[in-house]
Order: structure tokens, then C-alpha cells, then sequence
């Protein structure tokens, strides 16, 4: 058992403190050698174990990424507004309102502020502690007179963190706050790349309504056209029907572009912390999907997990795990305690300042942890095994940091190409759309000559739409596993190598 705030009558009563008066320290000299005896004897049977780690391989970072050819140069570019980069103010504003009233974000601002809080009641572990008390007593026997007795107190203790209990609890406060204040970056992050996907795809529906309502509009008119030939005679009720089944299959898309339009404008509107319809009105006029920059330099991977928040609240996990590891080791070490006390004492309330008797008393504990059934070893267990676990997160954070930059890389390049092809698809379908219909109202060609170029050209139109608008995500979701859209603070330092090579070390 260990006592680590002794008052000054608790500590009368424990058999191994010692509460040396002033005037009668002498008389307790044989104690002391008994205790000095007992504190050698428990120094070394509790000395601190080696944490016993399970086995772990550092992690080799690239040195470049695989894909090359998405980015002209290599280098570091500051990614802390990378939304900006697609110049469209909307957005920009939208973004900026969410990183101030969503509520995920603000629930992470609360859990950094309590973190910083606890660190901060850590932090008082390692001062003296002063307190003030003062009391009031009537006693009563019998037939005798009441007695009044007043009485007035400085009570001081000081817990000499000789084996480091108190240092390590605040060192694994610290790095818990620190791992918070990543989190929130983490979550800062996320919440900023999603309100701009968000927007993306709903420009992208709007564009895609645009695209559908034009085409609805041609098939319309080819509908019409084969109305007119239907009452010349020129044509069955075939080709009639199927212009109609065309159109309809057209008609079809706009309700479900509308909804995903109306749909994504709410989840918008819950990203930055308001109603779902609030901004259903700012978000009606249709605008172009907004395209970012090519300008981006790529930092090299190493770099890249440093910048990433969730890589250094990770990071930071690991530092707070050792930490307990080294404060439940030292818990099972000896616990010094200095204290004392002065105090006045009186009969009579206006006798304390004048005449009271002064009482004086001055303590020195030590807590020696004896026999607790295997509890402090297996606390030191439990609390390796909590470090190996914060070990293997890290690495699967890094390993996932990399596979997401690789995979947004790969996708960039991809999606370039493809948007690149579907253009002059577009374009062609467009072409051959309207040459068809030019020569089926002059009879040249059958009319499933019109439908295929109507349907390619609707297919071709959509697919470069949807190509564009991928491509914008792409490019979101590069900044996002760069880590753009936080800075660290000044005093969160990171403790990964200079070099190219990330590698988890023993904290």
C-alpha cells in the first residue's frame, strides 16, 4: 500500500510514518534505524523492471512515390489552405465556416481543452501543497459550565517525486494532451475534405441535370420530328415509340439529379453546423465543378508523414504509453512525504490573535509497498502491453498515410487520362448527333441511326461530367493525405527522423 497525501493525524496512526516533534526528536532515533533498516531492504526488492516489449520492425519510408509523373516538381508546398487552390470563393467560405461551427470540430476543441486540464492537475502533483482550516467547538459535561474551544491552522505537504511517479503521470499527460491537440487537427482535416467533395458532387449534379436537360430537350425535338414523318406516311409507329421510350429514359435522370442535388446541399449545410435547409437557396444557381491548380508540389513521404496530424497524434500515443509504463514501475518504489503544520488554539474566538496557545508539528512519511498480491507487476503488464498496442497503431497509421498518398496519386494520373479521352468522345458523339439528325429529317438515314448517337452522346456527356468532377476529388483527397489543412503548434514537436526513413523507436 502506498500513502501519498498524509495529514497530520492520518499520520499518527500509520505505522510507518514518523512524526518527529520539535522537542522530543530523539526519543524516536530507534525507529528511524528500524525504518532506514526496511527502506534498504525494499529499495532493492522493488527495483524497476526492463519493460518487457513484444517485438516490432521499424518501418522503411520510401524515399519518393511510385507514381512521378502527376507533379512537375518535388519539394514542400504548404497545403494549410489547399482550398483555396480551386478558386471558387463559395467554397472557400463554406470550408472556413465549418472548421468554425461543426460540431465534431467544436467536440474535439472540448476534448483538447480537458486534455490541456488534466496535464495542467498533473502538473500540481509535482508542488508543494498549502491549505488553511480553522474550527469551532462547544463541549458540554454534565452540570459543569460549557466549554467553548477555538482553533486556527497552516497545513502544508510536499511529495518528493524521488523515483519519478508525479514527473511521469505528467509526461504522459502531456504527450495525451499533445495526441488531442493532433486529433483535432486530424478531424480539421477530414471535415474541411469532405465539405469540398461535398460541394464538388453537387456541382457535379448540377452539371449533369444540365447535361440531361439538354439532351431531353434534342430527343424532344427528334420526337416531334418523327411525329411529322409518322403523318406523311414516311414512318411506322415504331420508330415513334421508340423516340418516346428515349425520351422518357432521359426524363427519368432529372428527379434523381435533383435529389442529389438537394441531398448533398443539406449535408453541406450540417458540415458547417447549420439546419439542412439553410443553404439550400445560396446553393441553387448552378456553377461550374471547380477544377484545382496543377502547381502542387509533391513532398517526399517522409516529409508528408510529418505533416499528417494523425501520424503525430499516433506518435504522441506512444510517448503517453511509455510514460505509464515508467509511472506504474516507479509506483511500486518507496513514496516520500514532508509535511507539517502550525496552528493556534483558544478558548475564546478573540483569544486567537492574543494569548492562544501555539501548536506546531512536523512530518516526514515513507510508503513502502510490501505485499499487494501482484497488483503493481501486473499494472506494469498491462500497461506494456497498452504500449505495444499504441506501437502497432503507429505503424499502421504510417503504412495507411502511404497507401492513401500512393493511392491518390495513382487515381490523379488515371482520372487525367480518362477525362482527357471522354472529351474528344464527347465531342465526336456531339458530331455525329447532330449530322444524324440533320440526315434522318431528310430520309438518308434509319432511325435507330439517331437513337444510338442520342444515347452515345448523353453516355459521352455524362461520363466527361463525372470524369471532371473525379478528377477535382482526386485532387481533394491528395491534399487531405498530404495532411494539408493543419499546422502544428510551435511546441509540437515530432520526434521522427531527419531522413528519409520513418521508424518507430523504443520511447
Amino acid at each position: 500500500m502506498t500513502v501519498s497525501g498524509i495529514t497530520r493525524i492520518a499520520a499518527r496512526t500509520t505505522p510507518t510514518a514518523i512524526e518527529p516533534s520539535v522537542k522530543n526528536f530523539s526519543g524516536h532515533r530507534t525507529g528511524i534505524s528500524i525504518l532506514a533498516a526496511c527502506l534498504i531492504l525494499g529499495l532493492e526488492a522493488c527495483a524497476p523492471l526492463a519493460p518487457e516489449r513484444s517485438a516490432y520492425e521499424a518501418i522503411d519510408v520510401p524515399a519518393a512515390w511510385s507514381v512521378t509523373d502527376v507533379s512537375a516538381s518535388s519539394g514542400t508546398s504548404t497545403l494549410a489552405q489547399w482550398w483555396l487552390r480551386f478558386d471558387d470563393p463559395l467554397l472557400a467560405d463554406l470550408v472556413a465556416q465549418s472548421l468554425r461551427t461543426n460540431t465534431t470540430v467544436q467536440s474535439a476543441q472540448g476534448a483538447l481543452r480537458q486534455a490541456r486540464a488534466l496535464r495542467d492537475v498533473a502538473a500540481a502533483a509535482l508542488f508543494p501543497q498549502l491549505g488553511i482550516s480553522a474550527a469551532a467547538q462547544r463541549n458540554k459535561s454534565g452540570d459543569n459550565k460549557a466549554v467553548n474551544q477555538f482553533s486556527a491552522g497552516l497545513d502544508a505537504s510536499w511529495e518528493l517525486d524521488i523515483f519519478g511517479v508525479n514527473r511521469s503521470a505528467l509526461g504522459a499527460s502531456e504527450a495525451t494532451a499533445r495526441a488531442s491537440a493532433a486529433s483535432l487537427g486530424d478531424i480539421q482535416v477530414s471535415i474541411a475534405a469532405e465539405v469540398a467533395l461535398n460541394y464538388i458532387l453537387l456541382r457535379s449534379a448540377q452539371a449533369r441535370l444540365a447535361i440531361a436537360r439538354n439532351n431531353l430537350a434534342s430527343q424532344q425535338e427528334t420526337l416531334q420530328i418523327t411525329q411529322w414523318r409518322l403523318q406523311a406516311g414516311l414512318v411506322t409507329s415504331l420508330e415513334t415509340e421508340q423516340a418516346r421510350a428515349s425520351m422518357e429514359q432521359t426524363s427519368a435522370l432529372l428527379p434523381a439529379l435533383q435529389t442529389s442535388i438537394e441531398q448533398t446541399a443539406h449535408a453541406l449545410a450540417v458540415l458547417t453546423g447549420q439546419p439542412p435547409a439553410a443553404l439550400s437557396t445560396l446553393l441553387a444557381p448552378a456553377s461550374p465543378v471547380p477544377q484545382a491548380a496543377d502547381d502542387l508540389a509533391l513532398s517526399l513521404p517522409a516529409e508528408t508523414l510529418r505533416q499528417r496530424p494523425d501520424v503525430r497524434a499516433a506518435e504522441h500515443r506512444v510517448t503517453a504509453a511509455s510514460a505509464r509504463v515508467s509511472q506504474a514501475q516507479a509506483a511500486r518504489l518507496p513514496r516520500f512525504t514532508l509535511g507539517g503544520s502550525l496552528g493556534l488554539n483558544a478558548l475564546a474566538l478573540s483569544s486567537l490573535t492574543n494569548g492562544a496557545s501555539v501548536v506546531s508539528a512536523l512530518l516526514a512519511s515513507v510508503s513502502l509497498p510490501i505485499f499487494d498480491g501482484g497488483a503493481a507487476r501486473a499494472q506494469v503488464r498491462a500497461e506494456q502491453a497498452a504500449l505495444d498496442q499504441a506501437i502497432l497503431a503507429y505503424q499502421a497509421n504510417v503504412l495507411l498515410a502511404l497507401q492513401e498518398v500512393e493511392d491518390a496519386l495513382v487515381a490523379l494520373r488515371g482520372d487525367r487520362e480518362r477525362l482527357a479521352s471522354l472529351q474528344n468522345a464527347a465531342e465526336a458523339a456531339g458530331n455525329a448527333s447532330l449530322l444524324a439528325r440533320q440526315r434522318y429529317s431528310s430520309g438518308l438515314v434509319d432511325f435507330q441511326v439517331v437513337l444510338e448517337t442520342q444515347r452515345t452522346q448523353l453516355s459521352t456527356q455524362d461520363s466527361m461530367a463525372s470524369a471532371g468532377a473525379d478528377l477535382s476529388a482526386d485532387h481533394v483527397r491528395l491534399y487531405k493525405a498530404l495532411g494539408g489543412g493543419w499546422q502544428p503548434e510551435a511546441s509540437d514537436s515530432t520526434s521522427l527522423p531527419p531522413d528519409n526513413t520513418a521508424r518507430t523507436t523504443r520511447p
